[in-house]
């Protein structure tokens, strides 16, 4: 299995990991992809020029830029954004921006001077620092983004499809910050979606459904290479049912409550036929209707979507009315709270329960 870490947590699978150059191939699985944040391809164009940002009687001197995913790779046709920026700081406290443009490599007529220069590929993106001389050539400028792409995807057990309508994935930094957290990089990323990437390692946690179905991993991202993940998840859909007899119609009109088999809930429900995911796993099915309850046990197996029938017949036994009440002794002469039953009191002894038995003698000292 490729392109996942060793230290990847335990319980969580990844089932297929693929490793595919970002040459021009993978620039074409680009296209058969809804992509994020990217932008129409655009002509090599001049860029925007802020107003103002080049001195009245100055030489602009052009300087071509472009980019690519590795210092051996080619350069990326579409998109990039680029941004020039100025590195003297506003009265606002940022760097003003000088000129911008988007699609893949760009040009700019830039006055002599110092300038710093991002160009970002998606989620990937680098900074460097341009000094544009008055006289001479001026070379293109070579951004190398060191970056990658990463398409995620799902299976529930070995390998029942998932509706993309059920998967999100959301991409963290695999570095932990003092407050125990990780920064996000984005979230609610939709299965089949090539998000672009610095090389690195990142945290990625997937969400099957809304219930308790969450798998988390860690994956490598490779310069220049598309790294396609499957992530397997130990679920399961499950659709519940009252009905009086087997295979009968549901009821409608049915509170549902989900508990794990340490009692927790995991989900509520009024429907006459809800579903949910579930983690594998056992769990408790309550159904109230007209103010009975129905109760059945059931396990989720992972991959295997199932329904689950609660009998009417299956009622849980209710408390009696005249159930037995707690008698509470208080000292004699107390007052009786108010509820409490007032123990009963013993008759006094009468004198022949005194006097021992063994004639008129007897005496009782």
């Amino acid at each position: 299995m490729f392109g996942i870490l060793p230290f990847a947590r335990i319980g969580l699978a990844i089932a297929l990991i693929i490793l595919t150059p970002f040459g021009a191939s993978a620039q074409d699985a680009f296209k058969g992809f809804k992509q994020l944040e990217s932008t129409p391809k655009m002509p090599k164009l001049d860029a925007f020029i802020a107003p103002g940002a080049a001195p009245e009687g100055v030489k602009l001197r052009d300087v071509p830029m472009e980019a690519k995913l590795t210092a051996d790779g080619t350069p990326v046709e579409e998109g990039l954004s680029w941004y020039v920026f100025s590195p003297i700081a506003g009265s606002d406290g940022k760097l003003p921006l000088i000129a911008s443009a988007k699609g893949g490599p760009a040009a700019f007529q830039l006055a002599p001077g110092d300038y710093f220069v991002n160009v970002s590929f998606g989620r990937a993106g680098v900074t460097k620092k341009l000094t544009v001389p008055a006289e001479g050539e001026v070379d293109k400028q070579v951004m190398v983004l060191d970056a990658g792409g990463l398409l995620l995807n799902a299976v529930s057990g070995t390998d029942a499809r998932i509706r993309p309508d059920q998967l999100s994935f959301s991409i963290y930094s695999s570095e932990v910050r003092d407050d125990g957290e990780r920064g996000l990089v984005m979230a609610d990323v939709s299965p089949n979606t090539i998000v672009r990437l610095n090389a690195g390692t990142y945290h990625i946690v997937s969400e099957y459904g809304s219930v308790n179905a969450v798998i988390r991993a860690d994956i490598q991202v490779e310069a220049g290479k598309l790294t396609e993940a499957t992530i397997q998840h130990r679920a399961a859909q499950i659709t519940f049912k009252l009905v009086s007899d087997s295979g009968g119609e549901a009821i409608a009109d049915t509170a549902w409550s989900i508990l794990t088999a340490a009692g927790d809930s995991v989900g509520e429900s009024v429907s006459a036929f809800p579903t949910m995911v579930l983690a594998e796993g056992g769990y408790s099915a309550v159904a109230r209707n007209k103010d009975k309850i129905y109760q059945r046990d059931f396990t989720v197996v992972a991959g295997r979507n199932t329904d689950v029938e609660v009998l009417m017949k299956d009622q849980q036994p209710q408390p009696p009315a005249d159930a037995a009440r707690t008698v509470q002794q208080v000292p004699v002469g107390t007052p009786t709270p108010p509820g409490v039953q007032p123990a009963p009191v013993a008759p006094l002894p009468s004198y022949e329960q005194l006097v021992p038995q063994g004639g008129d003698d007897t005496s009782l000292d």
